[in-house]
């Protein structure tokens, strides 16, 4: 799940005292749950760097950047079993926010037989070791 900025978050608004309570609290309980795997707050696109692909050049744009609306202010990673679970969790962050973002989007993450055959298994070899590092 995906926080969105709003313009508060993008003109540096720390959230209050008791929202960072509140949040704190709901994702404690998903690890504890075993269904939170990573999330953190961003810091706003003023300290950002973007790069892009123009005409086949690598273009690096340092934030500010226009679309506020557009920009994530943060994300939970979390593993569920269903669209409604995952929605459950979405709307205890959201109230834990309190208004904070302008709302949560959901997205899934590609997992290897999403991919096809464009997924080799000399790219599959290539995936479990990159784990293997990570994990040390």
């Amino acid at each position: 799940m995906t926080f969105r900025g709003s313009e508060e978050y993008e003109n540096g608004a720390m959230p209050s005292q008791e929202s960072i309570t509140a949040m704190t609290a709901v994702m404690a309980e998903m690890a504890t749950k075993g269904v939170l795997l990573g999330g953190d707050g961003l810091h706003p696109s003023s300290r950002a760097i973007r790069l892009e692909l123009q005409d086949g050049k690598r273009r690096v744009v340092d934030g500010p950047f226009a679309e506020t609306k557009e920009l994530i202010g943060g994300y939970c990673l979390i593993q569920v079993a269903s669209k409604e679970e995952a929605i459950e969790w979405a709307s205890r962050c959201l109230d834990a926010d309190m208004g904070n973002s302008l709302g949560i989007d959901l997205r899934l993450i590609f997992e290897a037989d999403d991919f096809g055959d464009a997924y080799t298994p000399e790219a599959r070899a290539l995936a479990v070791d990159a784990d293997a590092d990570i994990s040390k």
